[in-house]
């Protein structure tokens, strides 16, 4: 067991024994002797798990552990594990060690197996919840942190630091996934996110909140000559990765603009310096793109109103018409999907249409051999093929990993076998497909003017 235990503890007997049983199962020890020492240690050291003594002169556990988390807040450190340790028999100090949000609670005098799965199982559950913040936070595609908790993060340095936020916007990068396609896109945006991470330090922070735009804050970073050192030195180095990835003969004029603001300069709300961030971003891609933008006040002010009027019905235009989505059919989340359906759906019923309903359910076969994907895989390669193939007007809802519920609008029955028959060609191209059983119901409706649906649902089970 590779784990690093740091044991706090004013008892010579109790830390010596916990010392003894830690590394008789090869734990690497660190014993200490009170809070202040932990305090201290802890500014330079990241040890696996803390197991801290309640009663100790000068400093109690209650006291030093609050002290740790804000130490560890402050520098924007994971909370490390704690274990607290007591004699008393009463049940009051556990119950409070709990509530302050400890890991565990052991009595002196500690059993060594008691000790040991404590504290095994403590680190476990610790890596769980790591394991589970990341998927939660962490874009898969760039491995920055995703739009939820980038904003959150950034907001909160905006709040505490000094140094500059940033939006990032690829230049161009439409036009890679449309003559490319969208494989070539995700492999370029990982090409510029370790470009990226190869050229920024690590307490500088980035988090991708759209498909190919990014927000940044690089803490202490405070003048244009750094910035634009930055966007020259990322947009050398991205293009030539860019054309080396897609081969000879890449022409798309690909690049990096940024729009940058000064914190706290021009204040310390997030809301307000991302939108001078984004206006100075809408300058620089105004004149000329490719570089950085840094936000004066004066640039606003000696703008004609005409201008700054156009530059928001702009912004307004990029947020509602969701310019990152990707190309082809609308992938909605359930909420999202369920109020364009209802809008759509009352529509139909006002004015009259037709549309197709239709539902995919894909499943594995029964095989002796291995599968070259799994059935979350194989599903994440067929939602591709849908928005791929299907028109822009066409909606898309995953509603289990492996189903698919499509709104076709404007699609008749005698219409449909073409277009189906698109999907499942583009499916069968893919090497994904192989041992997936497709099952699919067909649900055409046809609105007439002030009228209900009339609609009449056909079940099909293929394998594919």
């Amino acid at each position: 067991m590779n784990y690093w235990i740091v044991v706090v503890d004013d008892e010579t007997v109790s830390r010596t024994r916990a010392m003894d049983i830690l590394k008789e199962e090869d734990m690497r020890v660190t014993c200490l002797r009170s809070g202040r020492e932990l305090l201290k240690f802890m500014v330079k050291n990241t040890p696996d798990l803390i197991i801290l003594d309640i009663l100790m002169p000068e400093m109690d556990g209650f006291e030093t552990y609050q002290a740790l988390r804000h130490m560890e807040e402050h520098i924007g450190r994971s909370p490390t594990p704690v274990i607290f340790l007591s004699a008393m028999e009463t049940n009051d100090a556990e119950t409070r060690s709990l509530e302050q949000g400890a890991s565990d609670f052991i009595r002196k005098p500690f059993h060594k197996d008691s000790l040991i799965k404590r504290i095994v199982n403590t680190l476990k559950n610790n890596e769980t919840i790591k394991n589970l913040t990341a998927e939660a936070t962490i874009d898969k595609l760039t491995g920055f942190l995703n739009k939820e908790a980038g904003t959150r993060k950034v907001a909160k340095l905006c709040e505490d630091k000094t140094g500059m936020l940033m939006v990032f916007d690829l230049d161009n990068f439409k036009l890679v996934n449309d003559i490319y396609g969208h494989g070539m896109g995700d492999k370029i945006l990982r090409a510029f996110a370790d470009i990226v991470r190869h050229n920024i330090r690590a307490q500088d922070v980035m988090a991708r909140i759209g498909g190919d735009e990014f927000l940044a804050f690089f803490c202490n970073m405070n003048n244009e000559n750094a910035l634009d050192s930055l966007t020259r030195r990322l947009n050398r180095q991205f293009y030539k990765e860019a054309s080396r990835l897609a081969g000879e003969g890449f022409d798309i004029p690909l690049g990096i603009s940024v729009g940058a603001v000064l914190v706290p300069e021009h204040g310390r709300d997030f809301e307000s310096l991302f939108s001078l961030a984004d206006s100075a971003l809408y300058r620089m891609k105004q004149n000329g793109k490719h570089g950085g933008k840094v936000y004066h006040q004066e640039s606003v002010t000696g703008a004609s109103r005409e201008e700054d009027i156009k530059r928001e019905l702009v912004r307004i235009i990029r947020i509602v018409e969701e310019r990152h989505n990707r190309g082809g059919a609308l992938s909605l989340n359930l909420e999202q999907f369920s109020f364009v359906y209802r809008f759509v759906r009352r529509f139909y019923m006002r004015y009259g249409g037709m549309a197709i309903r239709l539902l995919f359910i894909l499943s594995e076969e029964e095989t002796d051999g291995e599968r070259e994907y799994s059935l979350k895989e194989a599903a994440e390669k067929f939602s591709l093929c849908l928005q791929d193939v299907l028109r822009k007007s066409d909606m898309i809802l995953r509603s289990r990993p492996n189903q698919f519920f499509l709104l076709l609008q404007e699609l008749s029955e005698e219409d449909f076998p073409i277009v189906f028959q698109r999907i499942m060609d583009a499916w069968e191209a893919t090497d994904a497909h192989a041992g997936i059983h497709l099952d699919y119901i067909v649900d055409p409706v046809v609105y007439e003017k002030g009228a209900y649906d009339k609609n009449g649902a056909a079940f099909r089970s293929e394998k594919v």
